[in-house]
Parts: C-alpha cells; sequence; structure tokens
C-alpha cells in the first residue's frame, strides 16, 4: 500500500480545497491512500513513523523555508510538492535545499496531469530506493512468465490444486511464492557463482557494512561460521577457540580435524557469560596452551572470537586484534551484533572497523535476521583482507544450496539498503532510545518500590547513552578480575534480574526466572533467554513503544499476581495442564521457593563460578571423537556416573547454544562441577513436571534421569 501525507491549513481557502479534493480523487484511483493533517508537528511524526508514506504535498503559501528545512531532516529524498498559486519556485534556489522538491499549481486544468506526475515521482523514488538484486526480482516476478523448470509448485499454482494447499497459499499471500524461482533464470544471475545481481547486491553490502567482500548466505550463521572455519583451517591446524563458542563452532571441528586451543572466559553468579579475559590473547599464554596438549603442535592458523557474546559484552576489538596479529585467519562470530556499523557508540567494537595486519584476512559473520530486518536463516560473511576467492568459494559452495531461496537473498540486500547512509543511522538511533528509555524505568520502579522489583544488569547509574564499560572493581557486573577497556554492554541487550541473588549471595526471598518466562509466554511475551534469575530481551529496530510498553505491563502484572500469591492454576494455566494432580493446590510463591531452595542446596553461585573456571580434560580432537561416535565405539550412561569417561557428543544446555562439555573431553573429580551443573538443571525437572531442560547431546530415560553417549 503507497500513501501520500498532504499537510495543510485548516484555514485553507474554499478554491484550494476543491483543487485538493479533486486531486484526492484522481489519486486514490491509483490505489494510493491519502492521510491529511493540519499541524507540521503531526507531518514530522508521520513521516517518522510510518515507512508507507512515499510523497508528501504541502501548500506552498501557508509554509515558509524553515518548514523544509525541518523536513529535510526526515523524509531522505521522499518526493515532495509543494501547490502554489504561481509558479513559486523561482522565488528560492531548490539547490539550497536538502530535499527532493516540485512544484504543482492550484489549476484545476492540470489535475490528471498533477497526479501522473505525482505517481511517476513515487515510481521514481521506488526505483531509486530498490537494491539490485531485489529490483530484478520483483521486476521478474511482475513479468508472469511460464516456466516448465524448477521449483515444482510453480508460483504457487500448485499448491492451489488442493483444498489444503490452498489453505497454505492463502496464508503466505501470492508474491512469495512467485519470487521463489529456479537459478535457471539467467538475467537474476548466480548465487553460487557470484554473478549478475546476485554480485551486484554482495558488493553494495560489502558497502554498507565497511566490508572489502561479502557473501550472503541463507542458511543461517551456523553455516557461515562453518565456511569460515573450513577455508581458514585444515586437517592437523592449531585453532583458537573462544569457549564461550556457538555450537557452530564445534560442529566445524567435528568435521575438520584441528586441534583446539580454548580461550577460556568467565561467568558471575546469575550465569551470564562474560569475556574472555585479556592475558588469554597474549601470545605467552597461547603458546603456554599450545605447549600443554603438545610441544610440537604448529602454531595457531585460525582464531575465533565471539563478539558480541549472548548477553551483549562487545570486546575492544583493538587490543584483541594487535595481540592476533601475527594469526593468520581472525574470525570474529557477531551473530548477534549485525548493526554494529550504524552507529557511533560501537566504533571500535566489531570487526569491519578493524584493518588487518600484514598477511591477515579479518572476518565477521553476522546472523542478519537475529536484529535487523530480514528473513530467518538471512546471514553474511564480511571480509578484510587479501583472500583466496577460488578457495572461499569452494567453502561457501560445500555448505550452500544449489536451489536457493531468493526471498531469503533479497532480504540480505534489503536489509542493507535500510540500514545504507541516514536511513540507517536514525533507525539505530530511535530503538537505542527505545532500549535506554526502557532501562530507565525499570530502574525507576525498582527503585521506588517498597518491596521487591526486577532490576537491570547494568551500571549502577547510567547519565548517557553509550557502550557501557565494565571496570575493574565495580559490582554490578559480577565478574571477578575484570579488565579495563576490554568489555563494554550493549544497550540494546537488556537483562532483567530478579531476586534470589545479590553479589553472589543467596537472598532470602527467590524467584526463579523460569517462572517469570512462563508468565510472559503465557501472555504473549516471548523471552530470548531464562537463566536461574535473569531474562535476557533483545531491543531491535522491530520493537515498537507499544511493544516495550505491553511488556513493562505484563512484567507489573506477574509482580501483583505473584504478591497475591495466586494459584499455579490460575497463574500459570499452560504449567498447571502439564500436571493438574501434581499442581492442583500448589501456589506460585511455594512453587518459586522450591526452586529457590534446589538451587541453594546446589551452591549456584559457587557452582556458576566453578563450573567455568576449569575445563574438561581433552582426551582426544571433536574430530577424533565424532569419528568413534560414527563408527558405533560408543555407549550409554547416566550423566551422573560421567566422570572419569570421554563425552562422544556436544553437551550444551540451549539457549544459549555454548558448549558446556566438547566431543573428546573427559570429566575428572577436578572438574566435576560442570557436570554438578548439569545435574542440578536434571534435579529440577525431575522434581517438577514442566521445568525439564532443554539441553543438546543429552537424553531422558523414563525415570527422568539423563544419559550420554560416552567412548568406550
Amino acid at each position: 500500500m503507497i500513501e501520500i501525507l498532504i499537510l495543510s491549513s485548516e484555514l485553507l481557502a474554499r478554491s484550494k480545497q476543491q483543487f485538493l479534493a479533486c486531486l484526492k480523487d484522481e489519486l486514490k484511483k491509483c490505489g494510493i491512500q491519502i492521510t491529511e493533517v493540519h499541524l507540521l508537528e503531526d507531518a514530522i511524526v508521520l513521516l517518522e513513523e510510518n515507512a508507507r508514506i512515499q510523497s508528501f504535498l504541502l501548500d506552498w503559501d501557508d509554509f515558509d523555508l524553515t518548514t523544509f528545512d525541518t523536513l529535510a531532516q526526515s523524509t531522505n529524498g521522499l518526493p515532495i510538492f509543494a501547490l502554489a498559486n504561481r509558479h513559486s519556485e523561482l522565488d528560492i534556489n531548490r539547490s539550497d535545499l536538502a530535499l527532493n522538491i516540485d512544484f504543482l499549481q492550484y489549476d484545476n486544468g492540470l489535475i490528471a496531469e498533477d497526479a501522473r506526475r505525482i505517481w511517476q515521482a513515487i515510481q521514481a523514488y521506488q526505483q531509486e530506493l530498490l537494491p539490485p538484486f531485489t529490483e530484478a526480482l520483483m521486476t521478474y516476478v511482475k513479468q508472469n512468465k511460464y516456466t516448465f523448470c524448477t521449483p515444482g509448485h510453480l508460483g504457487g499454482s500448485a499448491f492451489q490444486r488442493s483444498t489444503v494447499g490452498a489453505l497454505f497459499y492463502d496464508f503466505f499471500g501470492p508474491n512469495i511464492f512467485k519470487a521463489d524461482v529456479s537459478i535457471s533464470i539467467p538475467e537474476l544471475g548466480s548465487l553460487l557463482d557470484h554473478s549478475g545481481p546476485h554480485r551486484e547486491a554482495e558488493e553494495f553490502a560489502a558497502q554498507t557494512f565497511n566490508a572489502d567482500r561479502t557473501l550472503f548466505v541463507i542458511n543461517g550463521t551456523s553455516t557461515s561460521n562453518k565456511i569460515v572455519g573450513m577455508y581458514a583451517a585444515a586437517d592437523g591446524d592449531t585453532v583458537l577457540v573462544d569457549r564461550n563458542c556457538h555450537k557452530s563452532i564445534a560442529h566445524f571441528m567435528m568435521m575438520t580435524n584441528v586441534t583446539p586451543l580454548y580461550l577460556k572466559p568467565t561467568r558471575n553468579a546469575y550465569g551470564i557469560l562474560g569475556g574472555i579475559p585479556a592475558s588469554e590473547f597474549t601470545p605467552a599464554v597461547i603458546d603456554q596452551k599450545r605447549k600443554a596438549i603438545n610441544p610440537d603442535l604448529p602454531q595457531p592458523t585460525y582464531a575465533v572470537i565471539t563478539n558480541s557474546t549472548y548477553d551483549g559484552l562487545l570486546y575492544n576489538v583493538g587490543t584483541i586484534a594487535d595481540q592476533l596479529k601475527n594469526i593468520p585467519h581472525l574470525h570474529f562470530d557477531s551473530a548477534w551484533v549485525p548493526y554494529t556499523n550504524f552507529h557511533p557508540i560501537y566504533q571500535g567494537k566489531f570487526g569491519m572497523a578493524l584493518t588487518p595486519a600484514t598477511d591477515q584476512v579479518i572476518f565477521e559473520t553476522q546472523s542478519t535476521h537475529k536484529l535487523l530486518a530480514a528473513f530467518s536463516q538471512a546471514s553474511m560473511i564480511h571480509i578484510k583482507g587479501a583472500h583466496d576467492e577460488e578457495v572461499l568459494n569452494e567453502c561457501f559452495m560445500m555448505h550452500t544450496s544449489t536451489s536457493p531461496f531468493y526471498p531469503i537473498v533479497a532480504s540480505c540486500e534489503i536489509s542493507a539498503a535500510m540500514m545504507k547512509g541516514k536511513g540507517g543511522s536514525q533507525l539505530m538511533q530511535k530503538t537505542l532510545m527505545r532500549a535506554y528509555t526502557f532501562r530507565q524505568e525499570i530502574k525507576r520502579l525498582f527503585q521506588t518500590n517498597n518491596d521487591w522489583y526486577y532490576d537491570v544488569w547494568q551500571p549502577n547509574e547510567i547519565k548517557e547513552l553509550a557502550c557501557w564499560e565494565l571496570k575493574p572493581n565495580q559490582t554490578w557486573h559480577g565478574f571477578q578480575n575484570q579488565d579495563a577497556n576490554h568489555l563494554f554492554l550493549d544497550p540494546l541487550k537488556i537483562t532483567l534480574l530478579l531476586p534470589g541473588l545479590k553479589q553472589g549471595k543467596f537472598e532470602s526471598l527467590g524467584i526463579p526466572a523460569s517462572i517469570v518466562s512462563m508468565y510472559l509466554d503465557d501472555h504473549g511475551i516471548i523471552v530470548e533467554k531464562t537463566g536461574p534469575y535473569s531474562m535476557l530481551f533483545l531491543f531491535s529496530i522491530g520493537i515498537t513503544q507499544a511493544k516495550s510498553m505491553k511488556l513493562l505491563s505484563v512484567l507489573n502484572h506477574f509482580k501483583q499476581a505473584f504478591d497475591k500469591n495466586l494459584s499455579i492454576k490460575e497463574m500459570l494455566p499452560a504449567l498447571y495442564e502439564k500436571n493438574p494432580t501434581f499442581y492442583h493446590s500448589m501456589r506460585i510463591q511455594a512453587l518459586a521457593e522450591k526452586i529457590h531452595q534446589l538451587m541453594q542446596q546446589h551452591n549456584l553461585p559457587d557452582l556458576m563460578y566453578r563450573a567455568f573456571d576449569r575445563l574438561p580434560e581433552m582426551v582426544m580432537t571433536p574430530h577424533q571423537a565424532y569419528q568413534r561416535l560414527l563408527k558405533g565405539h560408543t555407549t550409554s550412561v547416566r550423566l551422573r556416573d560421567m566422570i572419569g569417561k570421554t563425552s562422544a557428543v556436544m553437551i550444551l544446555p540451549y539457549p544459549p547454544g555454548v558448549p558446556l562439555i566438547m566431543p573428546g573431553e573427559r570429566v575428572t573429580e577436578e572438574t566435576k562441577e560442570a557436570l554438578e551443573y548439569l545435574i542440578l538443571l536434571e534435579d529440577i525437572g525431575r522434581a517438577l513436571p514442566g521445568f525439564e531442560a532443554d539441553i543438546h547431546g543429552l537424553v531422558l530415560d523414563e525415570e527422568g534421569y539423563f544419559t550420554v553417549k560416552v567412548i568406550s
């Protein structure tokens, strides 16, 4: 739908009103929707909030040049038409205005021509906005060609030959099916060959994201990471791996027989993922790690760092790059922060802000779909530095379908177009301010409540929008021996804290986050990640003021219901339905206390510190363990009986999808804390139906105990 905004005075002369009425009728024949306002302030709000407005009309005689200066801040090339009784453009120099402006006369004899001019200006504006691949795809779809090739649904027509298929077709609408086309369409080029409009789209994105080269990946950053890993390291190589890595990095190591040297991060008592201490990046410490495994291991050829962490911690990447300048391939897994190039608070905190060292390539993988506007699985690989394009493309083709879904490709490109230039900066500023305002409101309510309320994980006093530094000796972040000028908190990753822990010690009142998360889910709010006493919320460019206020409202409703000590049946109906007998007479405070007691029995804060302080013993590489798994050289044991045994699989709670035990690692008495943390999750699931943990690599037996495959 196309909309036009008209700004006119309430005291507009009758003749002008009649002209506008006729012009609006003519425009409506083109399917254009008209909105009319009388105040400049209202027009500015609509221009900033309604992206469907594609032209703007105003009465020249009622508004002066300062009006146009104001509009220049909000229109970003939007075609503007000034209506006047005479050729008023002679009175000004249009080149002095940062606007796409033209003039129309109040002449009833020209109404049809005026409508055509406005329509043509809108079409030209759309044409200028659309990036190359998306424009080519839309042009092809509009041609409605008959095809005798794949995909077999042929623009959706096959679905309409079945009742259930028609329901499916009607749900999505026609264009998504028409845009799902074969790679046999020559005018669209090739994703695998990086030709035609596909190549133009990649170059457009590279320019937008400050990269030398960009690749679009249509099955997620899990695949992007494997493409980069398999390009950067071969069998027998040594690699530096952030132990906070996503499971896709572990999968790369299962596919390629590399030896990992793990960069050991921290966690706090809440279980929030910390960064890697600065000392871990020093050549001396890295060499100690290498020699501890095998003095004959070659020097690392590849390093992968998670930036940002799931919980929103960003590194000062310049100091890391300086320490790792001799490693040929430096990879930042930035799945969670595809927006860092578009606001100054992130400067120096993302991979593409760097200049590679001599003979070094820097990669940054981003999940475009996570926090920008793109379809799920849309991902990009950004590259700086001299690389072998042919070898890289072999890795790319190995992991890319020969039947790509072109709407995902187009969404990658459109996401880049949205973020390019002034428009992207404005989107980021609005999103950041929305998150900042939400943080301030939660903090205000926390400070003014007489009893319990949610707190925000952030510095105690924040006075301006920034990426806030985690400073040494501060208590709010909970990390021990924190380095200065090393880690920074992203304002868009909002972690709310619940009663239960304070500075690593248990409080008398405990409200486990899993209970609040269930309540939010029952009320249409989905939490990104739930910890023992914390919840993570992501503020993307799609978050509106209404959505953030809805979240705040439901959080307040939970507090009211919890304080009334409502029954589980009233407060968590979905949980109650899973086991009505168990929860028949239970009330919400009793449920919270039960989980809180389990956390205390396992001494959760101490467990969190120790579980990630010492890593299990690496007996064999992940690749070697995976080969044993494939050949059936494994047996299943209960998780509780795992001490002294070598895991054949990766074990990780999901989310966040960060491996706790890697394939080929043995849990010993000295490193049993990781095992004890998993047993805590098991105990909660066994004690309380509906609270079973989702842990990749573990299987529940009939008695509710986790089992795991170990090397036999």
